[in-house]
């Protein structure tokens, strides 16, 4: 094997990416926009859920109600009629419609239990699962302090002393820029390097290597760095221009540990990029086997789900894949500011499991040149 024709060969592959304008779109997206938005959209949050009052009492403590949903968990409450309510739920424009009758602050102070109506779109299900409890609280808190005057605090016989570490605000925006950077790290390495292979074989480039001086081995090696140092590099730049400065995400750890994790993780993404490009027949066909493969990657590493909530058998199989050891590498370094001593295993499994990969890939390439 010669350095030089892998390196040559790596050039071709970066010129042609360069040339391939909805690749070079991808790649920008993944890791710029993808990431702000995934940052922005976390949906476990109750976060500007829109809101409409029926206000049919005009009164003081039904204003109070109406003024104490405010952003950033409502959007400013929409004050409308009762026959509108029915059709804006309809239309999609409520998340929320809250009722509040007739007399109800006179009920309340005549001794009565009045009732609100909540209705609710469950169609929107991250909103609906959280919101209703919010609303019931917020409604519930104006209710006592009107009519208390004050509003209580219960006394508990202990006090609980949270210390919420890593991520003090729980701003769930943090994990879910930093994770979508990891996923991408997957995702478009597969994708680079399965397409670079199913180009050329397209476009009948493969023949023309096959009858020039160089190896199997030195054609796969040439694809999986230079499509590995472009994600690479665009990894480096989403975590430090869009995940740092952008969205003010602090990174806690050493981003050169993570991007060695990084290097090693590309390792083996490429060579299963290269792996499933011999698989497939055309392009529809790899896209297919990506999805069969990018989703359980994704789903079960840890990234979406804590692995401790997965069944024994799923996260002993998970084991052999290295997005599990990037994942909690990467969450170690970057949240929690892990160093080598801590993370070293990791680095050895995506050691380990990268140079399978490539086993199999070239083993899996050779045969697919003949």
């Amino acid at each position: 094997m010669r350095v030089a024709n892998v390196l040559d060969l790596g050039v071709k592959e970066l010129r042609g990416l360069a040339r391939d304008p909805a690749m070079m779109i991808l790649i920008l997206y993944a890791f710029t926009f993808s990431v702000y938005a995934q940052s922005r959209s976390m949906p476990e949050t109750l976060n500007r859920a829109a809101i409409a009052i029926v206000d049919e009492d005009q009164s003081t403590l039904s204003t109070r109600i109406t003024t104490a949903f405010y952003p950033p968990y409502f959007v400013p409450p929409v004050l409308i009629d009762q026959y509108e309510m029915d059709a804006r739920m309809d239309a999609g424009l409520d998340t929320f419609a809250l009722d509040i009758p007739p007399g109800f602050e006179r009920d309340l102070v005549a001794g009565r239990v009045p009732e609100l109506q909540l209705n609710i779109d469950a169609t929107r299900v991250s909103q609906a699962f959280t919101g209703g409890g919010y609303v019931q609280s917020i409604v519930t808190s104006e209710v006592a302090e009107y009519v208390e005057g004050s509003r209580a605090v219960a006394e508990l016989p202990v006090e609980l002393a949270l210390r919420a570490r890593f991520n003090p605000a729980l701003d769930q925006g943090w994990f879910g820029a930093v994770t979508d950077v990891i996923t991408s790290v997957t995702m478009l390495s597969i994708i680079l390097t399965g397409a670079a292979l199913i180009r050329e074989r397209e476009h009948g480039t493969i023949e023309h290597l096959l009858v020039m001086p160089v190896t199997p081995a030195e054609i796969m090696l040439s694809k999986v760095w230079s499509m590995a140092l472009v994600v690479w590099l665009a990894t480096a730049f989403s975590l430090l221009v869009v995940v740092r400065l952008w969205l003010g995400v602090p990174l806690a750890g050493s981003l050169a540990l993570f991007l060695v994790a990084a290097a090693l993780q590309l390792f083996a993404t490429t060579c299963m990029g290269i792996f499933l490009a011999t698989v497939a027949g055309s392009m529809p066909q790899f896209g297919l086997l990506l999805m069969l493969t990018l989703m359980p990657l994704q789903m079960l590493s840890g990234a979406s789900t804590p692995r401790e909530s997965m069944p024994e058998a799923i996260r002993t199989i998970m084991l052999a894949a290295p997005d599990t050891h990037f994942v909690i590498l990467a969450q170690a370094v970057l949240f929690r500011g892990a160093g080598l001593a801590v993370v070293w295993p990791q680095l050895l499994a995506l050691a380990v499991i990268g140079a399978a990969c490539f086993a199999f890939a070239l083993a899996r390439f050779r045969r697919f040149l003949q």
